[in-house]
């Protein structure tokens, strides 16, 4: 089409044409016969964002001198007109020259050279036109995120892959993409990809014969890959260029939609990088298709460019019908620092976006677009990334049947999810918590397998314990659980945190201490006990020649609280009620006060305070019950 400016009118008569630019009417390009320039005073200025971290491409007012430079686009040959379409006042009240392109652009690349030439500290150093503090803390962060620098201050120091990066001619993020392929084997894949990106897209769709070049591109479109897509070409003109002469080349590039001299820029900027393979170890190798090892390669270089797919609400679909606009169809994304976008609509993958998509470039235009874009694996993004990867842990637990402390793992990097609910052993991040969940839950509470004799010995000593504090009706005899947990804790190394840890240790440590976890009583016991005797609270209930078995429980309300006897059936018809009446001997006092305070009041105030009288009454009772025991209380 520009083409067409230089060229002579066909139509006889015609001399008057109107010619239609962009900036590129501010260079010094002259176009004969230019007669009148009507100047809109609005440009689109490429700024880098370094707040969202993205370029933007906005319309803003020109500069004093863009406009002049469109001024003088007429009167270049002989005299001409200028006609501005805002005010004088608009004019001067404009900036005199277009902020210069460090200012805004991306630093990464800048920053990265002056390391590699020990400038020292890029914040101290003298530019003519010195960039604002959070341009250069946005190139720092980029240079970090590639694992150029060790550090993102200003006294930036480079590591290995820094030095790498800063031999290749080309942005900080398409050079580390490179490096990163040969930890996959597809250099030649990614270089060649890589070398697309950097120049403009050798595709053309001219507007008359829109879809006929579609068709031709199609040819080479992978549906889950701009980047493929790109391969794919990539492969198709290597293999005609061995074909065909260098003139029936440049006519298939013409027939096919697919402009010959951004295709040579392209092989000569594939060249360009192929001669810096050797000294920096790259093997291109045999052509070979590996989608995930180029797409991890890629992802090395565009960390902060992936996204998730949002999930809509489409219970709104059907009522809004034929009235949804192309745009509230687009699917949204988040991306790296809470960023929302969506897929350029030139993507392959535009019609069916994929649950997770890294992009080549944010371009900010009427909204935020993702272009050139591939489905990734969020997970693939976790190792590349390493330390810039934050992790969170919820619902640390002991689990039995693993016999460890489990919890799950949150992963996220710039803000996006990249595993969301993984199970992990909680061993490797907080030891403390594990060693005491396992002692609390394994050995104090019994939650595991044991087949260990010290557990079983300790068990058995503790229910011994638990049945008479049940006789005794005492909850002070029997120590609880953070006795038993300190007891374990003072023994059990500081490296013990599961099962199979503790089983490792013990099989060494019971070979020469074979009792070193066996519980005494006197390990148990509050200082409050009392020694148990049988005969107050006997085990077993003689009834004439027959001895019945007693169950002791102590729980108000319940309905076996207090002392049980368990009857043989054919014995139930021989049994007297009184001698039951007596209960134990241990709970006489309690039975004979209780009964005290159920007299009536006139009887009841001459025998207070109940329980001395109780214990009276109880001294003067016969050792073997006799006879019913409200009267014997009575009479005593």
């Amino acid at each position: 089409d520009q083409h067409k400016v230089f060229e002579p009118s066909k139509v006889a008569g015609l001399r008057r044409r109107i010619i239609l630019a962009t900036n590129v009417a501010e260079t010094s390009l002259t176009v004969p016969g230019i007669k009148y320039v009507v100047d809109a005073g609005t440009a689109r200025i490429s700024r880098y964002s370094p707040r969202a971290k993205v370029q933007r491409l906005p319309i803003e007012a020109i500069s004093q001198a863009s406009a002049n430079q469109r001024s003088g686009r007429c009167g270049r040959t002989s005299d001409g007109i200028a006609i501005r379409l805002y005010s004088e006042e608009d004019f001067e009240r404009r900036p005199e020259f277009t902020d210069p392109e460090i200012l805004r652009t991306n630093l990464a690349s800048v920053i990265l050279q002056a390391a590699s030439l020990g400038l020292g500290d890029i914040s101290q150093f003298p530019f003519l036109q010195t960039p604002d503090s959070r341009g250069v803390k946005d190139g720092l962060d980029l240079l970090k995120e590639l694992g150029a620098i060790q550090n993102n201050t200003g006294a930036t120091k480079l590591t290995k892959i820094g030095v790498d990066l800063s031999r290749l001619p080309i942005e900080p993020r398409f050079a580390r993409m490179v490096l990163e392929s040969r930890n996959h084997g597809v250099t030649r894949e990614v270089m060649a990809i890589v070398a697309g990106l950097t120049v403009q897209d050798p595709r053309e769709r001219p507007l008359e014969k829109r879809p006929q070049a579609d068709l031709s591109h199609a040819r080479f479109t992978d549906p889950t890959s701009d980047f493929l897509s790109l391969l794919n070409l990539w492969n198709y003109l290597e293999e005609k260029q061995k074909e065909l002469s260098s003139s029936a080349f440049r006519r298939m590039c013409k027939a096919e939609f697919l402009n010959y001299l951004r295709v040579r820029e392209w092989n000569d900027v594939y060249r360009q990088l192929k001669t810096l393979t050797k000294p920096l170890g790259l093997s291109l190798g045999e052509p070979k298709i590996d989608p995930d090892g180029i797409h991890k390669s890629l992802l090395s270089g565009l960390l902060s460019h992936i996204g998730l797919k949002q999930v809509s609400d489409n219970k709104l679909g059907d009522k809004r019908g034929a009235h949804n606009s192309p745009r509230k169809q687009q699917h949204e994304f988040m991306g790296a620092r809470n960023q929302k976008f969506v897929i350029f609509p030139g993507s392959a993958l535009a019609k069916k976006p994929p649950a997770a998509v890294m992009s080549a470039e944010l371009v900010e235009t009427s909204r935020l677009f993702a272009r050139t874009n591939a489905a990734i694996d969020p997970g693939w993004a976790e190792k590349i990334a390493g330390d810039l990867c934050k992790r969170s842990y919820s619902e640390p637990h002991w689990e039995k049947n693993q016999g460890a402390v489990v919890a799950y793992e949150r992963v996220t990097l710039f803000g996006v999810t990249l595993v969301a609910h993984r199970r992990m052993q909680y061993s490797r991040v907080d030891p403390e918590l594990c060693r005491e969940l396992f002692i609390r839950h394994a050995l104090v509470d019994g939650e595991w397998d044991s087949k260990q004799a010290f557990d079983r010995s300790n068990r058995a000593l503790r229910r011994q314990l638990e049945e008479l504090e049940e006789r005794s009706r005492r909850r002070d005899i029997l120590a609880d659980d953070e006795v038993v947990f300190a007891f374990y804790d003072q023994r059990i190394p500081a490296d013990v945190l599961s099962t199979r840890s503790f089983e490792g240790w013990w099989k060494k440590e019971r070979a020469t201490n074979p009792d070193f976890l066996t519980m005494q009583r006197a390990d148990l016991l509050e200082e409050t006990e009392a020694e148990h005797d049988e005969n107050e609270f006997p085990s077993e209930w003689v009834y004439g020649d027959q001895k019945l078995k007693l169950k002791y429980r102590f729980e108000p309300g319940r309905e076996d609280d207090g002392v049980t006897v368990e009857v043989p059936l054919p014995l139930l018809a021989r049994l007297d009620p009184e001698p039951f009446e007596w209960l134990v001997p241990g709970l006489r006092l309690e039975l004979i006060t209780g009964l005290i305070k159920t007299l009536p009041k006139n009887i009841r105030r001459q025998v207070v305070p109940a329980a001395d009288w109780a214990a009276k009454a109880a001294a003067t009772l016969p050792e073997t019950p006799q006879g019913n025991l409200l009267t014997t209380v009575a009479k005593a």
